[in-house]
């Protein structure tokens, strides 16, 4: 009989989730098993299921982490003590920034197209666009319709995805994202 292998740091749902995110964005969840987060994390991969009943759980997990952060950028925006279009303003380049800061986060909650997670991640994006439109509707001077509020949203996206893996950081485009984002104001006020 071997001797235990000793443990470096005790393994958390925190640290499987760190290791898994790094593979589904690399490899795509299809791609991932559990076996290989395991692999990555130098862990069994029962060691894995103690903490998620499956792979599905893991993902849809990460998922929920990421939609909560992107709310509290919004929340955060919405609690400042700011004119309506200055809170506009920092709504549009907080999504810009989340997801420029956040690349990886971006990718698994907008970007993933596997059929599989789908299925199980369609709350989580449809509460976050909800609190979006919402509080972009509230703060615009002139109501703005859904398909309005919807093409803003778009357009955040867009400029996210053009230059998600192509910058290190917000800051590499921070002068063009408040470009961007002026533009975008001048057409809804």
């Amino acid at each position: 009989m071997s001797a235990r292998k000793s443990v470096k740091q005790e393994l958390t749902r925190e640290i499987i989730m760190d290791a898994a995110r790094d593979l589904f964005v690399k490899n795509g969840y299809q791609h991932v098993s559990m076996r290989q987060i395991a692999k990555e994390l130098d862990y069994s991969h029962g060691a894995i299921y103690y903490h998620f009943k499956n792979k599905a759980e893991l993902f849809y997990a990460l998922v929920e982490e990421h939609f909560h952060m992107l709310d509290k950028v919004v929340d955060e925006v919405m609690e400042k003590e700011l004119e309506q279009k200055e809170k506009m303003e920092q709504l549009l380049l907080g999504f810009i920034k989340f997801g420029l800061t956040y690349q990886s986060q971006y990718e698994i909650m907008f970007l993933i197209k596997d059929e599989e997670v789908r299925n199980f991640i369609n709350e989580g994006p449809n509460h976050t666009y909800k609190k979006f439109a919402d509080n972009a509707y509230f703060l615009c001077e002139k109501k703005i319709s859904i398909q309005e509020i919807w093409s803003l949203f778009l357009s955040l996206h867009g400029f996210v995805t053009h230059y998600l893996r192509h910058v290190t950081s917000y800051d590499d485009v921070e002068s063009l994202a408040k470009l961007h984002v002026n533009f975008l104001l001048k057409s809804i006020n």
